[in-house]
């Protein structure tokens, strides 16, 4: 439509209802100052836009990238390396080709801060998080001039809203950052958007937050909150009607946590609670202003690489990687692995380590075919289990194929160890799984509420085992990473699947064998990990499985077939929201016994091992192969989770 059939009443009439003509005219006369069209600035202008503001100020110096796709207005692929400023600006005149607009070019600064704020009826903040200096310039102004000033901060997947008002608490007198170091200040200015701080709960990967390159993790549902909120309290202000929160009370919504609070701290940053609250950010995020993080990976760079890039998510019994590559051509790579037979008792002949280099392959696999390419495996010695070695060589296929189902889902695929729904599995999905493991093994699963109760005390019987013997502790010694949601080459603590006591309990113990018997004997150590590693997940879940090789397994070869098989099976899993547990000390436990192999000194466990043996074959039926036990159940997705190495960390070059 041609700018001169513009009608202003006939563009906004659908705000009418909840405006009236008289204000929707009232708001056609405001004028609103915008510094910033990034993240929520963008946002800012063209929701105001429509909801009829006439009159902008706006300043921005920055022009448009491929990394602002993912939440700025304005953001796609004609307008980058075009200013933010003019591609907005030309965004909200196609809403209203009547706009007024003063445009500042260079952004706002100290000298241009006056023209920024004449003829203002309101500030709406949207400069960058790092823009400490500029920001209080701003606000210091805008409370000299009288403007009501307010901000939106995205932060997660919500929002949380201050309004400093004129003759109100003013900003400086909230945040309290005159005279800090810079790390204080954006420490100072995040708590005290957010004293709830309820994103915090479900950032998945921190290390993606790097304050020492002033970048952070964003996502566009903020960015949109942000608008809406910012706009629906500009039209209260604007139109004097409504309450408006103002400093020291703020709103905090995020839509993720399902969650509203309404915030109140009197003196601001000085008030005793968010002291102490600035305390527990300042030791959890004051590393992060001198790194830089290690886990962001380089894009990799030719096809082998970024094939071995999928491999490298393979799972592996505690997070060990028993594996590296050398790359010898374009279409041949090696792959070197090892067994952790000589530390960890969980690795009975070396045969969980195979069988983790067989999920390896089946990484290769689907990653090669999305890349049109057929990966063959051939074991240099066959007769070798202790470090196999294994050359993989990738052929063109003859014709086109879609990229494989199961791709995404490789690094998806993680260890839940918290309870799931007991809702049943249903038969599509366990038809998919029975399909999804392949010729030459089946599934056999443990249902109903007998059965659960059944399996669930012989998880407690190797609990037993598991918790009380040296060869046990020195293994979970080594394994568990303390403190940490993420880690890429242990178990992360908060990925055990127990509460916080129980935690700083284990962490206390496993400083010294000693100890561990002392809190078994004394005080019934092995009480809270069993009921809540094994007892409740065991009865908490949808169903328990266990695969099986319909022909014995012998040969290195036929474990790493087992892994690949292990590995559709969890991918399918992952692929249909399931979320998968595995029981594999019963297994392990159970088979040291039916094969007469020692797994400790103990005597009375090396007995319980034989009990254990039988209560599963009563189990399974008698079945003497099987090759992977776990649990299943609809849930949500872990929250703390062992990653993977860096690809560089894992290839190597033999001479």
């Amino acid at each position: 439509m041609l700018a001169e059939h513009f009608d202003y009443d006939v563009a906004f009439s659908r705000n009418l209802g909840w405006v009236n003509e008289a204000e929707q005219h009232l708001l056609r006369t405001k004028r609103i100052a915008i510094a910033g069209l990034g993240g929520v600035g963008g946002s800012h202008l063209l929701t105001l836009t429509r909801l009829g503001i006439g009159n902008f100020n706006i300043a921005d110096l920055d022009i448009f990238e491929q990394e602002n796709f993912n939440r700025q207005a304005g953001a796609s692929l004609p307008h980058v390396g075009r200013e933010k400023i003019d591609v907005l600006q030309e965004l909200a005149l196609g809403i209203n080709p009547e706009l007024n607009f003063h445009k500042f070019s260079s952004g706002v600064d100290a000298n241009n801060l006056d023209a920024f704020l004449d003829g203002v009826d309101l500030y709406v903040d949207a400069l960058d998080f790092f823009a400490v200096e500029i920001r209080r310039a701003v606000f210091a102004a805008c409370a000299e001039k009288g403007i009501p000033a307010i901000t939106a901060a995205p932060l997660g997947m919500g929002v949380a809203f201050l309004a400093f008002l004129p003759g109100q608490m003013s900003f400086e007198e909230y945040f309290r950052l005159a005279g800090r170091a810079e790390d204080e200040q954006l420490l100072r200015f995040l708590l005290g958007l957010s004293p709830a701080m309820l994103q915090a709960k479900y950032l998945v990967d921190d290390t993606r937050l790097d304050l020492n390159a002033h970048k952070g993790p964003s996502t566009p549902m903020a960015c949109e909150l942000c608008a809406g909120m910012a706009g629906t309290h500009a039209l209260k202000l604007l139109l004097n009607r409504g309450d408006v929160p103002a400093a020291p009370r703020g709103l905090h919504f995020d839509a993720y946590r399902n969650k509203m609070v309404k915030t109140w701290r009197p003196m601001g940053n000085d008030n005793p609670i968010q002291r102490l609250g600035l305390k527990i950010v300042r030791q959890r995020l004051s590393a992060k202003m001198s790194e830089t993080p290690e886990n962001i990976q380089s894009t990799p760079a030719t096809v082998i690489e970024r094939i071995l890039d999928y491999a490298r998510w393979a799972p592996s019994g505690d997070n060990t990687q028993p594996w590296q590559f050398e790359i010898v051509s374009d279409k041949h790579f090696v792959i070197y692995t090892r067994d952790t037979r000589n530390w960890c008792v969980y690795d009975l002949a070396g045969r969980a380590s195979q069988t983790s280099a067989g999920t390896l392959l089946e990484n290769i696999s689907i990653a090669a075919l999305s890349e049109g390419l057929e990966a063959s495996f051939t074991l240099r010695d066959p007769a070798v289990d202790a470090e196999p070695v294994i050359d993989v060589l990738l052929t063109a296929l003859s014709q086109h194929t879609e990229k494989p189902p199961l791709l995404p889902y490789i690094q998806v695929r993680s260890v839940q160890r918290l309870p799931l729904s007991t809702q049943p599995l249903m038969e599509a999905h366990k038809q998919a799984l029975e399909k999804a493991v392949g010729s030459g093994y089946r599934l056999i699963w443990i249902e109903g509420r007998q059965k659960k109760w059944q399996i669930t005390r012989l998880l407690l019987r190797a609990a037993s085992i598991r918790l009380t013997i040296p060869e046990v502790y020195e293994v979970h010694k080594k394994i568990i990473h303390w403190g940490v949601q993420f880690s890429s080459d242990r178990i992360p603590d908060q990925a055990l699947g127990a509460d916080s006591v129980t935690v700083k309990m284990m962490k206390w113990a496993l400083k010294s064998w000693s100890r561990v018997k002392m809190l078994n004997r004394y005080f019934a150590g092995t009480v809270m990990p069993r009921i809540q590693l094994d007892l409740i997940p065991g009865l908490r879940c949808g169903a328990h499985f266990i695969i099986v090789a319909d022909t014995p397994r012998v040969k290195t070869a036929d474990y790493l077939d087992g892994g690949r098989a292990v590995q559709r099976f969890w991918l399918t899993a992952t692929k249909l929201h399931l979320q998968l547990q595995p029981e594999m000390t019963p297994l392990i436990f159970s088979t040291y016994s039916r094969e007469g192999r020692r797994f400790t000194d103990n005597a009375d466990k090396q007995a319980a091992a034989d009990t254990l043996r039988l209560e599963l074959d009563a189990l399974s039926g008698g079945e003497v192969d099987a090759v992977f036990m776990g649990r299943l159940g609809y849930g949500a997705a872990a929250s703390s989770r062992s990653l993977r190495k860096p690809l560089q960390q894992l290839k190597t070059v033999k001479k």
